[in-house]
């Protein structure tokens, strides 16, 4: 598989994609030619293939329970296949011509992200069931103005068979910025938030703080940036750098909180977090629905956690510190500090996080949710109904 550095290269240069697009494009819709379809075959794919996790994971996690799919065949794309353990089914690694040949073959494809890698080629005959990532809080899609670094497609058809959404706020800009079709918009909320309404007692937190070692008498702080696109590397790799010092977290928060970090995937690289008793570098835990359930109060930026966390009604605090940039150099739907408690400095935050009660459900978080996150709870179960009919 090429490396990452040669895939970003390709992503964020007009003249490179717009020759991979074209090329690549023609050339699988040739192979489809040649491949017999199969009718029970199903194949999932996460983060382009970076994880086994998401919505993908518990609609796949929800299908082993359902007996209508006894008889289907199941295949999950990874780019490193042998770092992942799956219950049932078979491997197979992203771009190859086994991957290639195994989207022609399948009934299904399911994702949060996508499956064609940035090319167009999807048959008829395929259901394509796309869960999405998050409800964006920054411009998506077609929504993302001209010269922004964000990767776009030239795919100007809408592939998809499924989208879905936790709202009519996210739906009405999916619709618009990926040409999502009404038909295919289902607002049924994300299947990856099921378990945060139906699996998160104390139980299960104590369990998650044991994994972690963090001790049961502390509260705890998760710290989930996101990436900035605009601000890359030398091989075209995000990076970021908060304006924050941990040694002033630490002697003014760590006689109550324990601070667990998060970085986004497109910048955990360039992270250096030294994990000690106050601070955790979690960027690489398997699950972040754990952190979620585990955490008594959030802290992000921009990210769309925001509003999957909101179903537990837990406090949620925005650190907004480069807002003004963000803002012009990415694009918003809205602004996120009219919305919760925020600070654009390091001394703000802290003293924001030590007045919140952490103890009791948030009022601002009730009301952002109720206004951004209407379906929740159940999408699991509802996504395998609609796969079913579709296919059966």
């Amino acid at each position: 598989m090429a490396s990452l550095s040669l895939i970003n290269r390709v992503k964020y240069s007009s003249f490179l994609y717009n020759a991979y697009f074209h090329i690549g494009s023609i050339g699988v819709r040739l192979m489809r030619l040649f491949v017999r379809k199969d009718k029970s075959l199903i194949v999932f794919s996460s983060f382009g293939g970076r994880k086994y996790d998401d919505s993908p994971k518990c609609i796949y996690e929800e299908m082993l329970r359902d007996h209508r799919f006894d008889k289907y065949r199941i295949v999950w794309a990874f780019m490193n296949p042998d770092a992942h353990d799956i219950p049932r089914g078979d491997k197979v690694k992203l771009d190859t011509w086994a991957y290639y040949k195994t989207l022609l073959k399948a009934r299904v494809w399911i994702t949060n992200s996508t499956m064609e890698r940035g090319l167009s080629f999807k048959g008829d005959s395929i259901f394509y069931y796309n869960s999405w990532h998050g409800t964006p809080i920054k411009l998506m899609g077609g929504d993302i103005r001209e010269g922004n670094q964000s990767f776009g497609t030239k795919e100007k058809r809408c592939p998809y068979d499924v989208f879905c959404a936790q709202s009519e706020y996210d739906s009405d800009i999916f619709k618009r910025s990926f040409h999502v079709p009404d038909r295919a918009m289902k607002i049924i909320g994300l299947p990856r938030n099921d378990e945060l309404i139906n699996n998160a007692g104390e139980e299960r937190k104590n369990r998650i703080k044991a994994q972690l070692g963090i001790p049961n008498d502390k509260r705890v702080i998760l710290y989930a940036p996101t990436f900035r696109e605009y601000s890359k590397d030398e091989n075209l790799n995000c990076v970021i750098a908060p304006p924050i010092h941990l040694k002033r977290w630490k002697e003014s928060l760590g006689h109550k909180f324990v601070l667990i970090f998060r970085a986004h995937y497109e910048v955990v690289k360039v992270m250096n977090v030294v994990s000690d008793e106050f601070v955790k570098d979690v960027s690489a835990y398997p699950s972040l629905n754990d952190l979620m359930i585990v955490s008594d109060v959030l802290i992000s930026d921009y990210s769309s956690m925001f509003f999957d966390y909101s179903v537990m009604r837990k406090p949620m605090l925005c650190f907004a510190y480069d807002y003004d940039k963000y803002a012009k150099e990415r694009g918003m739907y809205f602004d996120i500090r009219e919305w919760l408690p925020n600070a654009d400095n390091e001394d703000d935050l802290i003293k924001l996080i030590r007045d919140t009660d952490t103890t009791k459900e948030c009022v601002a978080t009730k009301k952002f949710q109720e206004n951004f996150v209407t379906e929740y709870g159940s999408a699991s179960k509802k996504s395998l109904d609609i796969i079913y009919d579709a296919i059966k």
